[in-house]
């Protein structure tokens, strides 16, 4: 039985969808990060106060620090991977704008138009050298309303205190986010490229969205969105393997794996591990250390040039624990560059190995009897 909405609720819900202007919507935020922003926060700014206390022997006419400072330590501390937030933001767009506006009161004698000229002029130097920042505005609007001080300063005030400051606080910041477990400044994800060289986009890209469909949603939503492009790309691409594991995430590498896994020594030579790959027909080869740990890997490829009597060139392997949804091996088994992941325990002991067949048999399966659980695996880790 549906029930209608009484009176009361539907004026409730008029009331809040009034007040949805004051909804926050950034997406990620807990408490916890919160708290960590907030004590970051802390000691960014008073570490960043003491600093300049030392080095500019608090002269009574410069201030430590400026207010402009305090919105960069939001960014900073609260959304760290913001473009906006990066160093280069962070000190080129306070000091840019910061001489901005001492220009501007330097050549515009009218207060109410020099405040306007100095924010639109910053915002427009910034956005050329690809350093905006907001309180780059706050910066340029400083200059030209800071006082006698500031204006006393002249083009000294954009480096004392304005890049002082924002190179003591992006340097905290970096050492607080590494401390912390944060990834800061945030690496930019990369675009895919074909690894074999030619003009074909990676195989994994060849279906579904691409970067013209991205730019495409963007326009139709009117919009500018405060993430790169290829953040978005990778953002939207792992909701998609989500999604696939929220379906199909069921099927673990213990169900898919092939157990009777061909390695090789370490002190193996070069013309062992190459037999070994032919003898199997095989691409990838696990490589175990003294204690029968997994050592990396090596593959035809790296062996094609090597004497004989060469050791082993042993690459970093591509591992996974027997419990984790084999679907989640697909960005990895389709990048071009991987052709089997190795299954190992807790100690690293090899205990299994899935190949880009033994991936596509059971994709296969799977489309083939969708809801099907226990799906059996394709043999054999070669390809």
């Amino acid at each position: 039985m549906i029930v209608a909405p009484s009176q009361h609720d539907a004026h409730k819900s008029g009331i809040l969808s009034k007040f949805r202007l004051f909804t926050p919507i950034l997406a990620g935020a807990t408490l916890k990060e919160r708290l960590i922003g907030c004590l970051g926060a802390l000691i960014g700014i008073c570490l960043t106060g003491l600093v300049c206390g030392l080095f500019m022997g608090n002269d009574p006419h410069l201030p430590l620090i400026v207010a402009p400072i305090g919105a960069s330590a939001v960014l900073l501390f609260a959304v760290p991977a913001s473009p906006l937030a990066q160093p280069w933001s962070i000190v080129g767009g306070n000091t840019i704008s910061a001489f901005v506006g001492v220009t501007v009161t330097t050549l515009v004698t009218d207060p109410a138009i020099a405040i306007g000229l100095a924010v639109a002029l910053a915002i427009l130097v910034m956005s050329l050298t690809r350093s905006l920042h907001p309180p780059g505005g706050a910066a340029a609007l400083t200059a030209v309303i800071g006082g006698a001080a500031v204006t006393r300063a002249g083009f000294w005030f954009p480096l004392v205190p304005i890049a002082i400051n924002s190179l003591i606080l992006v340097a905290i910041g970096m050492l607080f986010h590494k401390l912390a477990g944060r990834q800061y400044p945030h690496r930019q994800a990369v675009v895919p490229v074909n690894t074999h060289k030619t003009a074909d986009p990676p195989a994994a890209f060849r279906v579904g969205f691409n970067t013209e469909d991205i730019d495409a949603a963007i326009t139709s939503l009117n919009e500018t969105l405060d993430i790169s492009r290829a953040d978005l790309d990778t953002l939207l691409r792992q909701v998609e393997l989500q999604a696939l594991l929220r379906q199909r995430g069921e099927l673990t590498c213990a169900d898919i794996m092939s157990r009777d896994v061909v390695t090789v020594p370490a002190d193996a030579t070069a013309d062992v591990a190459r037999a070994q790959l032919l003898d199997h027909d095989i691409r990838t080869l696990p490589v175990l250390d003294g204690e029968g740990r997994l050592a990396g890997t090596v593959g035809l490829r790296e062996l094609a040039a090597m004497a004989p009597a060469a050791l082993l060139p042993i690459s970093e392997a591509a591992t996974a624990s027997p419990s984790d949804p084999a679907i989640g091996l697909l960005p990895r088994l389709t990048d071009g560059m991987i052709h089997a992941v190795v299954v190992v325990d807790d100690a690293r002991r090899v205990v299994g190995i899935i190949s880009q067949t033994d991936l596509l048999a059971t994709l296969a399966k799977s489309l083939s009897q969708v809801g099907s659980p226990g799906l059996m695996s394709g043999h054999g880790h070669g390809i």
